[in-house]
């Protein structure tokens, strides 16, 4: 027999609370009147909705509009002071903490930076426990008025009932990590204040859907090009986005070895850390006792000088060269996922992207079949090398926002039916 999704009052409310929420969240400043036909709610849904979370203070009043015919319009407007969240990005160079207000306005940001990659778990503890004290103390936030920790981390994230969330982060050696119940343990926040951890890309894919290059498309795939590369895909089947390793593809069988530890990957050519050992490789002079981010840039400025000197002949190979696997790349996501759109960012692909993302471009509708090449379009992230961080702070929001702006509930032991009891009781005796 199928079973009924039996739907209470408060699914209701809470559904109710959500939708007008969400639309003043992402569409701004609007009226009772405007809320009803944009949410689908009644005029009386709508005035207890609203009389509702303005007693809460998360909606507030903005100013009134004139009507037709009529009295002034009140508008409102979510409250940027309801509410405060903290985003991370554990990057490749530096661990990345920022607060934000309700609205995602930065507040404060600290950054740690790693030593070559010294991904040691204990120390992202520390740095992720230590980060988030700073920002609290320098924007005078109580803990535990957190909506919660958003954090971006390289590597497949899986969700386990005992531990929380597990990262799998093979090209930095951890190996089912479990980085919630590692960071409960650290003392840092107190329980009532939940992490929510994913994949970096698809931190940054989000931030880009909701604010950035990715608005009002049905399809797309967000690129994060660091140290490596990984993407993120946001379709109709998947709208809270969906990871891919994308940086693990093979592009050359038997090829260069992966940070992974298998050969020919696409990261093995076109990832920052590698893109510098074969400019290297190739008889360049990477500068030395400075960061990777650096480095890239001598690599970029090499390849294409601004003052009109000849291109150093190593460094415009290595570009050409990684331009085409990136391309070739995009072909395969072009090929199989036919997004909308495509969104390159991440702190190397924004640099790379500034000067080479034409070439890219080409290299990849060569490598594609005609028609869903004709149909997607190529484009750099608007939000700059602090995506990651804004999109993690996204995760919290977007459970915050679900659950029509109320706090998160313990979970109850679902009550087994009468029936059950009864027959059980029968069995026993």
């Amino acid at each position: 027999m199928a079973q009924r999704t039996r739907r209470t009052v408060r699914d209701l409310r809470r559904d109710s609370r959500a939708a007008v929420l969400q639309r003043l969240y992402f569409e701004g400043s609007m009226s009772r009147q405007e809320l009803g036909p944009a949410t689908g709610l009644s005029s009386g849904s709508v005035s207890n909705v609203v009389a509702e979370l303005v007693a809460e203070g998360l909606v507030e009043e903005a100013g009134s509009v004139e009507s037709d015919g009529g009295r002034p319009r009140t508008l409102l407007r979510v409250n940027p002071r309801s509410g405060h969240l903290i985003g991370i990005d554990v990057g490749e160079t530096r661990v990345r903490i920022e607060a934000f207000d309700f609205t995602l306005s930065e507040l404060a940001r600290t950054e740690r930076p790693l030593a070559e990659n010294l991904y040691e778990v204990g120390v992202i503890v520390e740095h992720i426990r230590s980060g988030i004290e700073e920002v609290l103390a320098e924007t005078g936030l109580p803990a535990d008025g957190l909506l919660g920790v958003g954090i971006g981390v390289p590597g497949v994230v899986e969700r386990d009932p005992a531990r929380g969330s597990v990262v799998h982060g093979q090209t930095i050696g951890w190996d089912a990590v479990p980085l919630e119940a590692l960071l409960r343990e650290s003392g840092g926040l107190p329980d009532s204040v939940p992490y929510f951890i994913d994949n970096g890309a698809k931190t940054l894919g989000q931030a880009e859907m909701w604010f950035g290059a990715g608005r009002g498309a049905r399809s797309a795939v967000a690129i994060l090009f660091g140290s490596g590369v990984g993407a993120c895909l946001f379709a109709e089947g998947a709208p809270q986005g969906q990871a891919l390793e994308w940086g693990h593809l093979t592009v050359h069988v038997g090829g260069r070895r992966c940070r992974c530890g298998s050969p020919g990957c696409l990261e093995a050519y076109a990832g920052a850390e590698a893109v510098l050992q074969r400019w290297q490789e190739a008889g360049g002079t990477p500068p030395e006792g400075v960061d990777e981010e650096t480095r890239l840039t001598a690599l970029l400025t090499a390849a294409a000088p601004q003052d009109g000197s000849e291109p150093d002949p190593a460094a415009r190979t290595v570009i050409r060269e990684t331009a085409e696997y990136l391309g070739a790349g995009l072909a395969g996501l072009i090929n199989l996922l036919q997004p909308e759109r495509i969104l390159v960012g991440g702190w190397a692909g924004l640099q790379f992207g500034a000067g080479f993302l034409e070439e890219v471009r080409a290299h990849a509708v060569a490598y594609s079949l005609t028609h869903p090449a004709a149909k997607v379009t190529m484009d750099l992230g608007k939000l700059g090398p602090d995506a990651v961080t804004v999109g993690a702070a996204t995760l919290p929001l977007a459970d915050f926002l679900g659950r029509g702006g109320r706090g998160t509930t313990p979970v109850q032991e679902a009550t087994p039916p009468a029936w059950r009891a009864a027959l059980e009781d029968r069995v026993l005796n």
